[in-house]
């Protein structure tokens, strides 16, 4: 791998892409040149990197020429159909959508956890779902102390993991019942503003959601765990950003705060926050715009033999996906 690469964004102009041209410049990546990929409709409009200014070019099926890494973050369909041209073209792909992560072909990578399979790639590596990225930069660790085999979480999801137009609709619906007016809403089946939603993504015939699964699927495969099992339930909040998860989980070994503590607080990526008695815990508040996790709230679960619950928070548009993604690629100049 050329150790100055060509890289690409595709689907700059969206919310992950703006937050990946700010994390490859934050971390120094070694960008010999950058390019800019959105749709036609964002051709034209003028991105900053290191202070100077990009135009950002039509995607085509002829925009990977020259270059060595693409990271995509323009839905499912745009990667399904543009990955494999990219390949094709010699580029190392690096997808935040969905569309591969189940693919046996494709790693799927969270670079504290399981940075070696990236040495497996064909072409394309694969990005997790956020929440799982922020669930797991905390269970990963105490699954190598006391082995995980079941686990049972709750998500509160900001709205910016639907997109700026959700972050608009929270800001205009707070503005609309403040001041009275009748409240108008587009993004989500119901009024978000002082209110929460148990809903992201759609329904399956057993009543859980896609979201909801990819914990227990994509928990699997990053962990290299095939019994893991995961019920989860992801809900909608009115936070404008970062992810939490109150998770209790289900261990082969007996448990202890104690060393969990002391595992947790070694873990890369992640800050340990758990000072109940001076009321310090992870929050969205906190951990917005910033590149570690939290976790705290660290107890013995009283329902499950080996248990611990405990709480974690994290950035969605960073460690859940801009931020894995450009650690990906930091992996990628390692081969």
């Amino acid at each position: 791998m050329n150790k100055s690469p060509h890289v690409a964004v595709v689907g700059a102009t969206g919310a992950v892409g703006i937050e990946m041209i700010k994390v490859l410049e934050h971390r120094g990546f070694p960008v010999g040149k950058l390019t800019l990929l959105a749709s036609a409709r964002s051709a034209g409009k003028t991105l900053s990197f290191h202070g100077t200014p990009i135009a950002v070019k039509e995607l085509t099926k002829d925009s990977f020429a020259g270059i060595d890494i693409a990271l995509f973050s323009a839905g499912g369909s745009i990667s399904r159909e543009f990955a494999p041209i990219a390949a094709a073209a010699g580029c190392v792909v690096v997808d935040n959508s969905s569309a591969f992560r189940q693919d046996p072909d494709v790693p799927l990578v969270v670079p504290e956890i399981n940075a070696a399979a990236v040495r497996g790639h064909k072409g394309i590596l694969a990005n997790p779902n956020c929440t799982t990225a922020i669930t797991l930069m905390a269970l990963y660790p105490l699954h190598q102390a006391f082995g995980v085999r079941r686990l049972f979480a709750s998500s509160y999801q900001a709205v910016s993991g639907t997109g700026a137009k959700a972050l608009e609709e929270l800001e205009r619906q707070v503005t609309q019942i403040a001041t009275g007016q009748p409240v108008t809403r587009e993004v989500y089946p119901y009024q978000i503003a002082f209110n929460v939603i148990p809903q992201v993504d759609s329904f399956l015939p057993d009543g859980y959601t896609k979201e909801e699964m990819k914990m227990q699927y994509e928990g699997r495969k990053i962990m290299a765990l095939p019994s893991l099992r995961a019920s989860v339930t992801c809900v909608r909040v009115p936070v404008y950003r970062s992810h939490s998860v109150a998770v209790s989980a289900e261990f082969e070994r007996p448990v202890s705060v104690e060393v969990a503590r002391a595992v947790l607080a070694k873990a890369p990526g992640l800050d340990l926050v758990d000072d109940t008695a001076h009321q310090r815990y992870p929050m969205p508040l906190f951990t917005s715009e910033k590149d570690n996790c939290e976790v705290g709230r660290i107890r013995i679960d009283c329902a499950l033999d080996n248990g611990l619950a405990f709480w974690v928070a994290g950035d969605q548009l960073l460690k859940g996906a801009a931020l894995n993604a450009v650690q990906i690629a930091e992996e990628l100049l390692r081969l």
